[in-house]
């Protein structure tokens, strides 16, 4: 095999791994978080960009009130689960931009000055560092379960601020009982890969 990781880890955070829509009701711990984020906050991005933004619902209320913008689909589990996590992406990244690109610091006015261009590289970069998040998971031991069956106006609304565009709701923690629906059909490396 072409592949230094090995076949384990391959598995734990690809092969084996699925969206959990079930979860036991054992905790995920701030150290368990933190620990992702240290792992994933190394993903690359363009200008190495950082917009994804991570918001936390612990407590039983903010739970209640996120509830109530899922799809009727996803509530239940979304209730459930030890711990829900609303991805954003940061359309102000660029004020960061001097800290984050020391080398070349006048990006963020070269590149950034204009709004539309900031909420474009915002979501492209955000959406990888959300995928980075769910792999950071994956690496973590549990399972996580993306969802975008949200009424994203009103989670920004109520969770949020007109510079932050939400872009997923992560349910996370150690899967429960029937966890996983079948696995879906990939596409084959002939129908996706085009050699010129």
């Amino acid at each position: 095999m072409s592949l230094v990781l090995d076949a384990a880890a391959q598995d734990l955070l690809f092969r084996e791994a699925r969206t959990a829509n079930s979860f036991s009701d054992e905790p995920v711990t701030e150290e368990q978080v933190q620990a992702i984020y240290d792992l994933v906050k190394f993903g690359p991005t363009a200008f190495n960009q950082t917009p994804l933004r991570i918001t936390l619902v612990r407590s039983a209320e903010a739970r209640e009130r996120l509830v109530k913008h899922m799809e009727e689909g996803n509530k239940a589990k979304t209730a459930a689960a030890p711990l829900v996590a609303i991805l954003s992406a940061d359309n102000e990244f660029h004020e960061e931009l001097p800290q984050l690109l020391p080398h070349f610091p006048q990006a963020k006015d070269a590149f950034f000055s204009e709004r539309p261009v900031r909420e474009r590289a915002a979501l492209l970069n955000g959406a990888l560092q959300a995928a980075y998040f769910i792999i950071g998971v994956r690496a973590a031991g549990l399972a996580a379960g993306p969802m975008t069956g949200v009424d994203f106006a009103g989670v920004q609304k109520e969770f949020l601020d007109a510079d932050h565009t939400p872009l997923m709701v992560v349910n996370i923690g150690k899967p429960g009982e029937n966890a996983w629906f079948p696995r879906s059909p990939r596409l084959d490396f002939d129908q996706v890969i085009t050699t010129v």
